[in-house]
């Protein structure tokens, strides 16, 4: 057994969502995907949330793995604050490149004849209706067949996307189809994420949908808003994150709350509201990040 030395650092993340309305509305019970995804890459040391009006929450386990709170609303009101705060730990090697590690896939993929109940899922378009404008635009990229593994092709998609469309922050509800975001040529960060899980999926390549948390300077300078992203299942890799905003593979910065087979599966905030038409008046999403510790330890581990 060799001992290996890997960074541990805290990171604290809050979360603050704000609905205001112009008349008081009635509340349905709210969903919300906002707990980091734990693993051997990362511990949630702590968690609390404050939510206005009050609320019950009750915790469960969804199909995907993902930690769901459900929020019960017994009052009335003109505005809903959730405010969450937490710390995780993050361990990981900064000398290793995210994407790069032994065992690379060959396309086309083969996959286990035993995860073919559940890869099913994720090879799936959401958009079939769409499937012409997609398959146009895999036919103007470089093939898959043309790269050393599929994890090289996926990286050079995950490019193209972040250079051939522009980023604008959108607050709106939901998600473009990929084709309005080709028409546009411009989309938010769950945009161009659907558009390349889409694209893969199309392509025989198992994708899902991730959302959660970036740490970027961009994201510690000025408030922040939450994240998505896309991840790859490779037979002997496993799930790994590609994120077309930046362009780039996904590494410790990437905080996963939660994935899914749709985009919609894991909004980080889901509910129905009962009130006038025109109640709605706005709505405001920040982020912050900072770190707990000065400097990080060092953690030993055997591998």
């Amino acid at each position: 057994m060799i001992p290996a030395s890997i960074e541990s650092h805290l990171l604290r993340i809050r979360h603050r969502t704000h609905y205001l309305y112009h008349f008081p509305v009635t509340f349905e019970p709210h969903r919300l995907v906002i707990r980091p995804r734990e693993g051997h890459d990362l511990r949630v040391e702590s968690l609390s949330m404050i939510i206005e009006p009050q609320a019950s929450v009750t915790w469960t386990r969804d199909i995907f793995g993902n930690s769901v709170a459900q929020a019960h609303f017994d009052h009335q009101a003109a505005e809903l604050v959730i405010e969450s705060d937490v710390t995780v730990r993050r361990f990981f090697d900064p000398a290793k490149p995210p994407h790069l590690d032994t065992g690379a896939s060959s396309y086309p993929l083969q996959y286990d004849p035993l995860e073919h109940g559940i890869i099913t899922g994720y090879l799936t378009p959401v958009y079939p209706e769409e499937s012409a404008s997609v398959q146009q635009w895999i036919a103007s990229i470089p093939q898959p067949g043309g790269f050393a593994s599929a994890e090289d092709f996926v990286i050079s998609a995950t490019k193209i996307i972040h250079q051939t469309i522009g980023y604008r922050r959108r607050e709106e509800k939901g998600v473009q189809t990929p084709d309005t975001t080709l028409s546009l040529k411009t989309g938010s960060c769950r945009d161009v994420a659907t558009l390349l899980m889409e694209a893969l999926r199309h392509l025989g390549i198992a994708a899902r949908f991730a959302s959660g948390y970036l740490d970027c300077p961009n994201t510690r300078a000025a408030r922040g808003s939450t994240h998505a992203w896309t991840e790859v299942y490779f037979p002997r890799l496993g799930w790994r994150g590609f994120d077309p905003t930046i362009g780039e593979a996904c590494d410790h910065r990437h905080i996963v709350t939660g994935t899914s087979h749709h985009p919609r599966g894991v909004m980080p905030v889901s509910g129905r509201i009962f009130g006038p038409g025109n109640a709605f008046q706005s709505l405001t999403v920040g982020v912050e990040f900072s770190s707990p510790e000065a400097v990080f330890r060092q953690s030993q581990i055997q591998s």
